[in-house]
């Protein structure tokens, strides 16, 4: 499963990059906003540091507008990925960007139904959001069973980016499923790192090293 971080803290990409295994990042105008940044400039920056794809979204809820909007977000780099959001203008902008080349993620996705269309339009990626499915009375992570059965009924190419994670049980959940893709606050990525048992060990092979009186 992919690894996107879900952000636009410079300094939280950076970190996470460092360590290999960050696969991609996604945006949004509330995290530009959350950052205090120039939109195009923490974009391009953002690029430059990942290889992989990094989502900016159209604020337009228009065909035409979106589209206008594209135009300019995909010339700041050739790892743009456009996002749209899951309405009948925003497919009709995916079919046209995906059909030209452009990288492409359907964003708020809340019904299987949403997903086949999503798939349907050549989709890149669609992003359900389990969170805030989950927060409204209904399992997230059944909305992730749902899409992968679809895709896999009819080989659809478009990747499962699960959105909105919370916690590790959430990333755990999604792989279980078979997700394409985890996107994620870096909070949560770090804290999939860390387990009592680990910092145990770690602090008891020190105290046993110590004693030798050896280094390396």
């Amino acid at each position: 499963m992919k690894f996107f971080a879900d952000t636009a803290e410079i300094d939280d990409i950076k970190e996470l990059a460092a360590t290999g295994l960050l696969d991609g990042v996604t945006t949004n105008p509330s995290l530009i906003a959350k950052s205090g940044r120039d939109f195009m400039e923490v974009t391009k920056e953002i690029c430059g540091i990942v290889d992989g794809p990094v989502s900016a979204e159209v604020v337009a809820l228009d065909h035409a507008g979106m589209m206008r909007e594209a135009e300019v977000l995909r010339k700041i780099a050739d790892n743009v990925c456009i996002k749209v959001p899951l309405t009948i203008e925003g497919l009709k902008t995916c079919k046209a960007l995906t059909a030209d080349g452009t990288m492409v993620n359907v964003t708020l996705c809340f019904s299987a139904n949403q997903a086949l269309l999503a798939a349907k339009a050549g989709a890149t990626f669609v992003s359900p959001f389990v969170g805030r499915h989950d927060d409204n009375g209904f399992d997230g992570m059944d909305l992730i069973s749902d899409i992968r059965l679809i895709y896999d009924n009819y080989a659809f190419e478009t990747e499962i980016l699960v959105a909105s994670i919370r916690h590790g049980v959430h990333v755990l959940q999604a792989a279980k499923i078979g997700a394409d893709v985890m996107t994620a606050p870096p909070a949560v990525i770090k804290g999939l790192f860390k387990h009592v048992l680990t910092e145990k060990g770690i602090e008891g092979f020190l105290a046993d090293w110590a004693k030798t009186g050896q280094s390396i």
